[in-house]
């Protein structure tokens, strides 16, 4: 008997986005939104497309895809956020991993993710070809990471499919900067930094060095004016990083 597959998807206040993603993952065999209290019509969008929609509080990336994992009815799991959506050839080559028989030799599957972002599909530099482990048999792993960045940790052979998982990931560049103003200020805090200390070199190196692998040695060049932009905005997000844990250990040191 073929093994199904649940789709787990994760939203807040989604619903510029959900719809597309929902669309896409019709043909799975089940559907579960994890919902952390959206208060736009990211619910009602869901309802009309799965049963299983839950409203949960806020675990973090990584708790929460936990907890959508474990709602989960079938042994196969397909994770995404509600600003993805499966493109009609990763499905075609997931439906076909599916029924052939070599399935079970893999516990996971792993697919490129393409960026679009100021009306262009992003092909180079550090977005792409961002792969990611999606799709795998909950018994041999679990989400794990750091936060802001979650990741799947899956035991066994893994297999990587060539078609993308599609991401609309910023509204423009306002909103890009929004986001990464938010993640810079996850990692400096506990318990997500790990004790480290500021260093004056973090921040005079670790930027360009940022800046020259995305956009000359990932050849981000090649798209465009978004590539230098997308370049410009991931050194700067280093840049935040680094001077926010500073700004942590000086308010610490002048509240003693």
């Amino acid at each position: 008997m073929q093994e199904k597959i649940s789709v787990c998807i994760t939203a807040g206040n989604e619903e510029k986005n959900i719809r597309r993603c929902l669309e896409s993952v019709t043909w799975a065999d089940e559907i579960i939104v994890v919902n952390s209290f959206s208060t736009d019509r990211t619910n009602a969008i869901c309802k009309e497309y799965t049963s299983r929609v839950y409203k949960h509080r806020w675990l973090g990336y990584i708790g929460q895809k936990n907890l959508a994992k474990d709602l989960a009815s079938n042994n196969w799991v397909l994770f995404l956020d509600a600003d993805e959506e499966v493109s009609p050839a990763l499905r075609a080559e997931i439906e076909k991993e599916f029924k052939s028989p070599t399935l079970s030799s893999y516990t996971c599957f792993e697919f490129p993710r393409l960026v679009y972002f100021l009306g262009r599909w992003i092909k180079h530099g550090d977005w792409y070809p961002d792969i990611k482990l999606r799709l795998y048999h909950k018994e041999h792993g679990e989400c794990a990471g750091k936060e802001p960045h979650d990741k799947m940790v899956v035991c066994g052979r893994c297999k990587r499919l060539k078609s993308p998982l599609f991401h609309y990931t910023y509204e423009g560049i306002h909103d890009q900067l929004e986001t990464m103003n938010k993640f810079s200020t996850i990692p400096p805090q506990p318990p997500y930094n790990d004790h480290r200390k500021f260093n004056l070199s973090q921040v005079l190196l670790r930027p360009p060095l940022r800046f020259l692998r995305c956009y000359i040695f990932r050849l981000g060049f090649l798209d465009g004016i978004p590539g230098i932009l997308i370049a410009s905005a991931a050194a700067f997000g280093v840049t935040a990083k680094y001077t926010k844990l500073w700004e942590l250990e000086l308010k610490a040191a002048n509240n003693k």
